[in-house]
């Protein structure tokens, strides 16, 4: 079909907008001398269109007979001065920013390079057409069936971080040709589970089109995990059934559409902090051939600044880079549906030059975004530069992961710390979140995650076995605050396995049964191993891939977690919208809070303070101070959380007055879930077996 400009259409909106007769072409590229946009037909031949017209430094035009599913990218001609961070090449095909769509494999070979070998000065003129993905004209058609925002209260989130393709490649139920897709994840076993279990959302480590390092590519290893951003407003290609010509866009749709009707929210992992370019000596795919010096933080003018660890680092401090990033969340929220975000790196988009700053571009328009502020938003409050570590420090709209929680609980279970800082963590992180008047759900609670060690291999291995990465076991952190327990890796020890299992449990308890928002990796739930690897961003394979083939003892911690899951759903005590402050509610009452040793006497500050201190008590009464304008709600169930961590047992005296009466286990961890109940009266002990914990609800 023939193509030509028949207008100049307009400089907004950026991308390719399909339209009656054509579509609007759109590309942001100050500095550059011309713009072509470059059409590819079936068979791959290319036709390339001169854009007639620039302005506010946006090349635009008309062009005719541009259908869905047509694939294109884009030339750009400019000066080649590296030395002040000009990369201009026309040699190079470039990626539609604004692609709502990508197709095509990116492959290793030197013409993807702007530079010659490892002089990045000098200009590499060969075409890297052959060896890059195409971009994708998609339209907006779809039925969504009346499809609303569930909108679930923070304090009602259970949040299950997952992979679109590891919770699904290996599962018997889903069938072999939707294995690793979205339609795979919207398969009834999948959502069966899911909505079985008892979260709330789904949250999916990055979707947008990514492609492989080169360092990976030149090992033999692909990119599992998705951290290595091409496309910011397109689904990735490789997870769906129907191929990548725009039914990535419908898939991921329909995928939405079904998770919103079994209740689960849908949160997407996206990493604007920076793009799959690397640095200076990386593939020219997209950004850098458009505009290097806007789209990128440069240290001289030539070099990428990198507060990422990835080479490079977006520059949202660049009003048409902020304006990128801040259309493509809207796109996701608008056009896709989805219901939040987890920023990856949080820390490099908020910073200002060189500064984190939390009144700066990025945080500041994320505030006035009437769409956007609604939204559920997720910091990883931290980045590998200078002063990056911003744990508490984001403003109110934002919850974080709180990785202090993380740390302790860890510690607490191995033993390795009392229990100083566990009050804190398990009652929200007021000293964290209490001060500017943030809410308890603004602690994303979590224990793993998709980085470092999962569940079982927390209490398996004590050092990391990332030997399958190819990189001599150095990659991936020396920090995992895990245990082995007497052998390292598997065993058949029944011993050993049975702290191993219970320890799974005991981290479980306190994940979901703490005040926050908890946030389960997927897997744990049936304990699931990588079998040591605690860095497993290139192993697509089984290492990643969930085992749905569960022995009876992973059976138990599905039981003990969906058991858990109810609780806190069931129960407000453990959803609790208000920190606490330690008062009566009512006159001659219990406190909301209280913490008790095995004694059943409030901690003295030298227990609290005391290494030793391996066995608390948490009292979470069940009535709740009555909230200005509110209606006053119900008493809930009071309950007593003993938590265990020392290798001996202990006696556990029940408290009196004005605590309870009467003491009856609901969670134990070192039964069977099935266990019978028992009912322990004021005065009475508990013995509570080594590293475990008992959950018992408190009667009068």
């Amino acid at each position: 079909m023939d193509h030509e400009i028949d207008g100049s259409g307009s400089w907004d909106p950026l991308g390719v907008t399909l339209d009656a007769t054509g579509a609007n072409v759109a590309l942001w590229a100050p500095g550059a001398d011309a713009v072509d946009l470059c059409l590819f037909d079936a068979d791959g031949t290319e036709t390339p269109i001169r854009l007639p017209e620039q302005t506010f430094g946006v090349f635009h035009g008309h062009v005719s007979a541009v259908a869905e599913g047509t694939a294109y990218g884009f030339r750009v001609d400019g000066p080649w001065d590296p030395a002040s961070g000009r990369r201009w090449n026309h040699a190079k095909l470039l990626q539609d920013p604004y692609a709502h769509a990508m197709d095509g494999a990116f492959r290793l070979t030197p013409a993807v390079f702007g530079n010659v070998g490892t002089d990045d000065l000098l200009r590499n003129d060969d075409d890297s057409a052959p060896f890059v993905p195409r971009s994708i004209a998609v339209g907006s058609a779809f039925d969504w069936y009346g499809d609303q925002p569930l909108n679930i209260p923070w304090n009602d989130t259970i949040i299950y971080e997952t992979h679109v393709k590891g919770l699904t490649m290996r599962h018997p139920d889903v069938p072999e040709h939707l294995r690793g897709t979205y339609a795979g994840l919207a398969h009834p076993a999948v959502v069966d589970h899911l909505t079985q279990l008892g979260v709330t959302a789904i949250e999916l480590m990055p979707i947008h089109h990514f492609v492989d390092e080169v360092h990976l590519l030149e090992l033999g290893l692909t990119n599992y995990w998705g951290y290595n951003t091409l496309g910011f407003f397109a689904p990735h290609a490789a997870y769906s059934s129907v191929g990548g010509r725009g039914g990535q866009v419908r898939e991921f749709k329909e995928m939405v559409r079904t998770l919103h009707q079994a209740g689960l929210e849908v949160i997407l992992d996206v990493v604007y902090n920076h793009t799959a370019e690397g640095n200076e000596f990386g593939p020219t795919l997209s950004f850098r051939g458009i505009c290097n010096p806007g789209y990128y933080r440069l240290s001289d003018g030539r070099h990428y600044t990198d507060y990422t660890g990835c080479g490079n680092t977006l520059d949202v401090s660049n009003p048409h880079v902020l304006q990128m990033v801040m259309d493509s969340l809207r796109y996701w929220v608008q056009e896709m549906h989805v219901d939040g975000f987890r920023f990856d790196l949080a820390a490099a988009l908020a910073r200002s030059f060189h500064d984190v700053d939390m009144l700066g571009a990025f945080v500041t328009t994320i505030q006035q975004d009437p769409i956007l502020r609604r939204a559920k938003l997720i910091a990883e409050p931290w980045d590998v530069g200078p002063g990056g570590y911003q744990v508490g420090e984001f403003p109110t709209l934002w919850t974080e992961w709180n990785g202090k929680y993380r740390d302790c609980l860890r510690d607490f279970w191995r033993g390795a710390t009392g229990v100083g800082e566990l009050g804190w963590r398990l009652s929200g992180s007021a000293d964290l979140y209490a001060g500017d008047g943030r809410r308890p759900y603004a602690s994303i609670n979590f224990i793993t995650a998709h980085d470092g060690f999962p569940m079982r291999d927390l209490s398996t291995y004590e050092h990391k076995h990332n030997e399958a990465n190819l990189e001599d076991n150095r990659d991936g952190t020396d920090d995992n605050r895990s245990a082995n327990y007497g052998h390292e890796g598997e065993t058949d020890g029944e011993g050993i396995n049975s702290i191993r299992h219970r320890q799974i449990l005991n981290m479980m308890t306190t994940l979901l049964l703490a005040t926050g928002v908890p946030m389960m990796l997927g897997g744990d739930e049936i304990g699931r191993t990588q079998g040591g690897n605690n860095n497993a961003y290139c192993q697509d394979n089984e290492i990643s891939w969930f085992d749905w083939h569960l022995e009876p003892w992973q059976r138990q911690v599905l039981d003990v977690t969906r058991a858990l899951v109810r609780l806190r759903r069931g129960h407000r005590v453990f959803r609790q919208r208000f920190f606490f402050d330690g008062r009566p509610v009512r006159e001659g009452g219990a406190p909301d809070l209280a913490w008790l040793g095995p004694d059943g006497q409030p901690l003295t500050d030298e227990e609290w303070n005391a290494g030793w201190t391996k066995t608390l008590g948490m009292y979470l009464s069940g009535e709740v101070h009555p909230v200005p304008g509110e209606p006053a709600l119900a008493p809930d169930d009071s309950f007593l959380l003993l938590l265990h961590a020392s290798d001996d047992e202990i006696d556990f005296t029940m408290p009196g007055a004005p605590f309870g009466t009467a003491y009856t286990t609901v969670i134990d961890t070192a039964d069977d879930v099935a266990g019978p109940e028992r009912t322990y009266r004021a005065s009475e002990a508990i013995r509570l077996t080594p590293r475990s914990s008992v959950l018992l609800r408190v009667g009068n």
